[in-house]
């Protein structure tokens, strides 16, 4: 299929978002916006020089400006406007629903309380499901850069959203916090009722992966890249069809792959494993959904089929009610017949 041909295929396809940081997709000229409206010096004196200041070399040199970032995020309304902003852009793509994650500890540690950002986030979400018809679920990340009682000081704020809360993550600097170091406060999550996924593998060992499975009990696998470095992990990955939710441009920016032509999806598609296709944090990392959809199936050389399985992987692997998402599954089987 000529790459115009599936590039417009992608464009009408439908899809969910299972990783998406909430504040990473906040825009510079969102940044600056915000920043004037409620008074925030920001260390930039224009949106180019934003611009130019999102060129990392690792994961930490980008969470350090993601942080700074996040600074200018003050009220309930920066919060709504944010995740509208997101929700516009991904109905754009054709996303028909989207998990997203938020870091209550981001605000918390600089003084918001946790209703700011959670009510806010709502808000937003329920905009944006009204206006776009974008279906949504908000997923509470713990840093992971911060201790474990940090952690269980969060799902304690947590507590009176839960109902709307529909699980916990795990983010931030992967190396040297493997998540054993949070299994306590994932088994009283779990304990709660709310779903868990985690971020293993993308710049942390294969063994991180293996401790968000056998410890944190993980429903779903942020990234997963360097499972690829372990057979009996891709074999077990692969017959347990946990679901992956890989993120292209931002494993390219992070310098995860050097080049998208070597990028692992269509190994991890041979291997049968249940790879998504996500934006991670598309303010900072140069694309949304289709973005990474349309250039990963340039660099790699996709067929429409791979990418139709993507999509409905999105679906599978999403935390819908099971009507729901048979409903949206058979949104992309309507489209791929009828395209």
């Amino acid at each position: 299929m000529a790459e115009t041909q599936l590039s417009t295929y992608i464009a009408g396809l439908p899809k969910a978002e299972l990783h998406l940081h909430i504040e990473g997709s906040l825009e510079p000229e969102q940044m600056f916006e915000f920043a004037q409206r409620n008074k925030v010096a920001i260390p930039f004196d224009s949106v180019e020089a934003v611009r130019a200041a999102y060129d990392f070399s690792n994961l930490q040199d980008f969470l350090d400006i993601y942080y700074a970032g996040a600074n200018v995020l003050q009220t309930e309304a920066d919060f709504h406007d944010m995740a509208l902003a997101y929700f516009r852009r991904a109905a754009a793509d054709n996303v028909r629903h989207a998990e997203i994650f938020f870091d209550p500890q981001t605000h918390t540690d600089r003084g918001l309380p946790f209703a700011v950002a959670a009510d806010g986030l709502l808000a937003g979400m329920k905009t944006a499901e009204a206006e776009l018809g974008v279906s949504s679920s908000l997923i509470l990340c713990f840093l992971r850069h911060l201790d474990e009682g940090a952690a269980f000081d969060t799902l304690k704020a947590a507590e009176p959203w839960l109902d709307r809360i529909i699980g916990v993550g795990l983010d931030s600097s992967e190396v040297g916090h493997p998540p054993s170091k949070f299994q306590r406060v994932f088994d009283r999550a779990g304990q709660m009722g709310l779903k868990r996924v985690a971020h293993a593998g993308e710049e942390g060992p294969p063994q991180y992966v293996r401790e968000a499975l056998d410890l944190l009990h993980i429903d779903r696998m942020d990234h997963g890249n360097r499972s690829m470095e372990d057979e009996a992990l891709i074999e077990r990955l692969a017959a347990n069809q946990m679901t992956l939710t890989v993120c292209p441009l931002s494993n390219l920016k992070l310098c995860v792959v050097h080049d998208l032509k070597d990028h692992p999806v269509p190994e991890m598609l041979r291997r049968g494993l249940h790879v998504t296709l996500n934006s991670d944090d598309p303010a900072y990392f140069g694309g949304y959904v289709n973005q990474n959809y349309i250039q990963l199936a340039e660099a790699v050389g996709l067929t429409r089929d791979q990418v139709t399985r993507l999509a409905r992987n999105s679906f599978e692997g999403s935390f819908l009610p099971d009507d729901q998402k048979a409903a949206r599954i058979a949104e992309v089987e309507a489209y791929a017949a009828a395209t």
